[in-house]
């Protein structure tokens, strides 16, 4: 039997408790089947000027983007998947703009992060991660 990955989530942004029970049900089974030999991996719900300050000092962009992903390696503990950032003020308004819950952009956005810490890259893949993405919304978002 395969360990459970240890998540690690931190709630800057003081997201209702009701989204991060139903992310903490979600997610593992989600990291299971993605990603079986992960040991850890983090989450972080912030607000948008430490994402934007991130988002500029690492990647040299500037603004706050929605999520950002750092794919992580070995450690003494096993195998750090990596963390994701979520910009929370951010996918509140995108959730609003899309017309679907926080719910569903939250596991969206975590889902997106997921596939670059395990190595993907729809900005140079040519559709691979983005086809599979959609796949994967499917089975595991479904419809708001």
């Amino acid at each position: 039997m395969t360990p459970r990955c240890e998540i690690a989530v931190q709630d800057a942004a003081r997201t209702e408790p009701r989204l991060l029970a139903e992310l903490a049900r979600w997610l593992p089974a989600l990291l299971a089947e993605l990603a079986p030999g992960a040991a850890s991996f983090g989450v972080r719900l912030a607000g948008s000027d430490e994402v934007r300050a991130i988002n500029e000092g690492r990647r040299g962009r500037e603004g706050a983007t929605d999520v950002l992903s750092f794919p992580g390696g070995a450690t003494p503990e096993g195998h750090h998947l990596g963390d994701v950032l979520i910009a929370m003020p951010v996918a509140r308004a995108q959730a609003r703009e899309l017309g679907h819950g926080l719910e569903r952009e939250l596991k969206e956005l975590l889902l997106h992060g997921v596939l670059h810490c395990l190595g993907h890259d729809h900005e140079q893949d040519g559709g691979e991660m983005a086809s599979l993405e959609l796949d994967l919304r499917d089975r595991w978002i479904g419809d708001d």
